[in-house]
C-alpha cells in the first residue's frame, strides 16, 4: 500500500492519457501558490499620525468647557483614590467616604479663601493707587530712571501736540464692559467648579468600577494585567506626586509668610498662600512670585535694600526647595526632562490657560507612566526622562 501510494502519482505523471490533465491542474494551481500574501493591517503613515494629532489638539481646544472639568476630576480622583481605599479597609462605603472627604475639602478651601480673600480684594481695588505709589517709589529710589522717564514723556507729548491741534474735539460716551465680562467669567468658573465636584464625587463613590469594566472588556489575560498595572501605576504616581508637591508648597508658603511677617510686610499670610499656589506652575510661577513680592516690598519699605528683602527671601527658599528638598522627597521617580516640562507648560497654558498650566506636569507624568509600560514607546519614555 505504501509503494502504491508513492508510485501512483509518478505513474500518473508518466501516463500519456492523464498526464495532460494532471499538468493542466498543476499549472493552474502554481500561480496561486507563488502569489505573496497581502498584509491584513496597514500601518499608519506619518502624515496620518500628524493629522490625528492636529485633530486631537483642535478637539481639546474647542471642547475645553467640557473636557477640562473631566480632566480635572480625573486627576483629583486619582489623587484622592488612596484615601477612599484606606477608608474601604475600615468597611466604610465609598459613597459615604467620598461625600465626607469632599465636604471637608470644600470647607477647608472655602474658609481659606474667605479669610485670605478679603485682603486680596482690598488690595486689588486699590491697585491703581498702588501703581501710582510704586512709580513714585521707583523714581525716588532710582533718580536716573526718573529723569529718563520724564524725557521720554516730554518727547511723546511734543509729538502729540501737533496731532491734537489738527484734530477736532470729539466727545464719546463709552460704556464699560468690565462688569459684564467679570460676571460672565465668574459664572463660567462657578459652573466649571460645580461640574468638576459632581464628577469627582461620582468617580470616588464608584470605587474601582471603571477599572473592573476595563479589565472585563480586554481580550487576553496579558492585556488585562497590563491595564491593571497602567491604571495602578498612574494612580500611584499622580497621587504621590501631587501629595508631595502640595506638602512642599504648603511648607514653602508657611516659611515665606513667617519671613514676611517678621519683616513687617502687611497681609503676610495672603502673600504666602499666593506664592504657594504659584509654585505649582513650573518656571513661570516662581518668576511671578518674585515680581509680586518685589512690588509689595517696594510699596512697603522706603529704601531699596529693604524692598528687595521680601523677593530675596522667597527666591532663597525656592532655590532651596527646588534643588534640595524636592529631589530628596520625590527621588528619581519624577525626574522629567526640564526642556520637555517647559514645552508642556507652554502648550497646556496656551490650550487651557491657568488650569492647563497647573495640569501640565501631572499630564506629563501620566504619559511617562504609560510609555514605561509599553516597549514600543520606550523611545518616548527616554525622551521624557532626564
Amino acid at each position: 500500500m505504501v509503494a502504491t501510494t508513492i508510485t501512483q502519482p509518478i505513474a500518473a505523471k508518466d501516463d500519456p492519457t492523464i498526464g495532460a490533465g494532471w499538468r493542466a491542474e498543476v499549472s493552474s494551481k502554481e500561480p496561486l501558490s507563488t502569489e505573496p500574501v497581502a498584509p491584513t493591517a496597514a500601518k499608519a503613515t506619518p502624515l496620518q499620525i500628524v493629522l490625528i494629532l492636529l485633530g486631537a489638539i483642535a478637539f481639546l481646544y474647542f471642547a475645553r468647557p467640557v473636557v477640562l472639568p473631566v480632566v480635572l476630576a480625573c486627576i483629583a480622583g486619582m489623587t484622592l483614590k488612596p484615601l477612599i481605599r484606606w477608608s474601604s479597609c475600615g468597611h466604610i462605603p465609598p459613597a459615604l467616604s467620598a461625600a465626607v472627604l469632599l465636604c471637608l475639602l470644600v470647607t477647608a478651601i472655602g474658609i481659606g479663601f474667605y479669610q485670605l480673600g478679603r485682603p486680596a480684594l482690598t488690595w486689588m481695588n486699590d491697585a491703581p493707587q498702588h501703581l501710582t505709589e510704586l512709580r513714585h517709589r521707583v523714581q525716588k529710589v532710582l533718580p536716573r530712571l526718573a529723569r529718563f522717564s520724564e524725557a521720554a514723556t516730554a518727547v511723546n507729548n511734543l509729538g502729540a501736540m501737533g496731532a491734537e491741534q489738527e484734530k477736532a474735539t470729539v466727545v464719546e460716551v463709552k460704556t464699560s464692559r468690565v462688569p459684564s465680562m467679570f460676571i460672565n467669567w465668574t459664572g463660567t468658573l462657578l459652573a466649571g467648579i460645580g461640574e468638576t465636584l459632581v464628577l469627582l464625587y461620582l468617580l470616588l463613590a464608584s470605587g474601582d468600577l471603571f477599572l473592573q469594566k476595563l479589565v472585563r472588556v480586554m481580550p487576553t489575560l496579558h492585556d488585562k494585567k497590563r491595564a491593571v498595572e497602567i491604571s495602578h501605576g498612574i494612580q500611584q504616581n499622580i497621587s504621590n506626586y501631587l501629595f508631595s508637591v502640595s506638602l512642599i508648597n504648603i511648607g514653602l508658603g508657611v516659611a515665606v509668610s513667617g519671613g514676611l511677617y517678621f519683616m513687617g510686610v502687611p497681609n503676610a499670610a495672603m502673600w504666602g498662600m499666593l506664592v504657594a499656589v504659584l509654585n505649582f506652575v513650573p518656571y513661570f510661577g516662581p518668576i511671578v512670585g518674585v515680581l509680586l513680592l518685589a512690588t509689595v516690598g517696594l510699596l512697603t519699605f522706603d529704601t531699596l535694600w529693604q524692598g528687595c528683602m521680601a523677593p530675596a527671601w522667597y527666591l532663597l527658599l525656592h532655590l532651596l526647595e527646588a534643588n534640595l528638598i524636592t529631589p530628596i522627597l520625590l527621588g528619581r521617580r519624577f525626574t522629567l526632562n526640564p526642556a520637555v516640562v517647559f514645552v508642556s507648560l507652554i502648550f497646556w497654558t496656551w490650550l487651557w490657560g491657568v488650569p492647563g498650566a497647573l495640569l501640565s506636569v501631572p499630564i506629563l507624568v501620566s504619559v511617562k507612566v504609560v510609555c514605561d509600560r509599553f516597549p514600543t514607546l520606550a523611545t518616548v519614555s527616554e525622551l521624557l526622562s532626564r
